[in-house]
């Protein structure tokens, strides 16, 4: 009985991973203002579950974030950047979904 209940509990877990997806998002972040912002930004999205890749570009005012779309949201990565210092939204391509 006690082995079923480990290859149950095993499968459950199992499948609960299949269910989340790596989604990638650019943000804009326009109050970058000099060299060192990125790295308040990096390190501020890093800090969000989930959040598997941060790239922050200073020339471009952009992150580009990998996470994992069952433990966060956009909406939690740009709430991370204002709570830095730093409001952030998606650019415009990935705001609106396509087809719309």
């Amino acid at each position: 009985m006690r082995k079923q209940f480990v290859v149950a509990m095993f499968l459950t877990l199992l499948s609960m991973s299949s269910w989340a997806a790596s989604q990638n998002v650019t943000l804009s972040v326009p109050d970058m203002t000099c060299s060192a912002c990125p790295i308040t930004v990096k390190l501020a999205l890093s800090k969000v579950e989930g959040v598997s890749q941060v790239s922050v570009s200073y020339p471009d005012r952009e992150a580009v974030v990998t996470f994992d779309d069952a433990l966060t949201s956009i909406e939690a990565l740009t709430k991370a950047t204002s709570d830095a210092g730093y409001p952030s939204t998606p650019t415009a391509s990935e705001a609106t979904p396509e087809g719309q």
